[in-house]
């Protein structure tokens, strides 16, 4: 199939399973939510839709695109993988007519692609509603679906399968996954940045049998980042902040033949918002507060030590909304070479 029909899928592949049930948002007295605006606009011919994709943008600690620095939710939940925002009359139009004209005018589209299209056109510009309802353009808008960018081909991202569908002005969408700050929240939680977990090891990289290896990380580098995702579209403008804090770091050393400070591998947040505490000179015979020992040699090898930081989250969005979601992790591994010393004098 051509890029232009994969590109329109969405469209697609709902008008072929029959899925043009177009039903108007039930009324709500608490929307928009959390008191984001929501009003009257003036339409205009100058929309930018040309494929529905989200315009929620994001600012902050923000990671690039493909990066594995992901936050890793604890536990069974997962940031949406689609939602449905607002789009204006105009911005509907263009992209309803957009994605119609480049599928007819592709050479060698499949038959079937360009009567699915022109069935779904048909729908919003002479059947069920007239001329994508221009003349209702002050008192309403269309909400559409749309997935997050980071999960395009997660088969999530195709739950959100409503055709779209007219709300009036300050009228509840009546969908589940309609945007909201939270809805924000969640997807900025998906975007956040974190810093390579790589703890600071005494001795490094080399240790030895049975010696305290005293662990630490960088308090200058595991701070508290924040994402703030945004969406001023169709009269809707509402946002949410997501921040990140570190709380704890586990370590796993790699094999049964060691132990942790403490006993449980979990290193928690001192006061200063540091995690363990560097080596000095003088506590060779000290207990560090946070560190591991092995009890045998790596051999030829090494020990792949994990070190793993729980993040904890919490969000702030329009009108004073806001809450905790869930904790997350991020972590790195790297390899400790461990030697058959007994004793050492540092």
């Amino acid at each position: 199939m051509h890029a232009v029909v994969a590109r329109s899928r969405f469209v697609v592949v709902g008008v072929l399973s029959g899925a043009l049930a177009l039903a108007p948002g039930t009324a709500f007295a608490d929307w928009p939510p959390s008191s984001g605006t929501q009003g009257n606009t003036k339409q205009t011919a100058s929309a930018d839709a040309g494929t529905l994709v989200s315009k929620v943008t994001y600012s902050g600690s923000v990671r690039s695109s493909g990066s594995t620095s992901a936050i890793q939710p604890v536990g069974d939940w997962t940031p949406p993988a689609c939602w449905y925002e607002p789009r204006s009359v105009a911005e509907f139009e263009k992209y309803v007519e957009t994605m119609y004209q480049e599928t007819i005018d592709t050479p060698g589209q499949a038959s079937y692609a360009k009567a699915a299209v022109g069935q779904f056109r048909e729908v919003y510009k002479d059947g069920e509603y007239k001329d994508y309802n221009e003349d209702e353009a002050d008192n309403g808008k269309w909400w559409v679906a749309v997935r997050n960018p980071d999960r395009e081909d997660d088969p999530a991202s195709w739950e959100c399968d409503k055709q779209p569908f007219w709300v009036e002005n300050n009228d509840d969408p009546g969908v589940d996954q309609a945007v909201t700050p939270e809805v924000l929240a969640e997807a900025a939680y998906n975007a956040i940045q974190l810093p390579d977990t790589k703890v600071t090891l005494a001795p490094e990289d080399t240790t030895k049998v049975n010696l305290p290896t005293w662990a630490w990380l960088d308090k200058a580098q595991f701070k508290e980042v924040a994402v703030t995702a945004a969406l001023n579209v169709a009269g809707l403008n509402i946002q949410a902040t997501t921040t990140a804090k570190p709380v704890s770091l586990r370590l796993e050393p790699g094999t049964e033949d060691a132990e942790t400070y403490p006993a449980s591998g979990e290193c928690a947040i001192n006061d200063d918002g540091s995690i363990g505490e560097p080596y000095a000179k003088g506590k060779a015979d000290q207990t560090p507060p946070c560190g591991l020992k092995y009890l045998r040699s790596s051999g030829d090898g090494s020990f792949n030590l994990q070190a793993t930081v729980t993040w904890e989250v919490t969000w702030a969005g329009t009108g004073g909304a806001g809450g905790d979601l869930p904790n997350g992790e991020f972590g790195n591994d790297q390899a400790v070479i461990v030697q058959e010393i007994q004793s050492v004098n540092r």
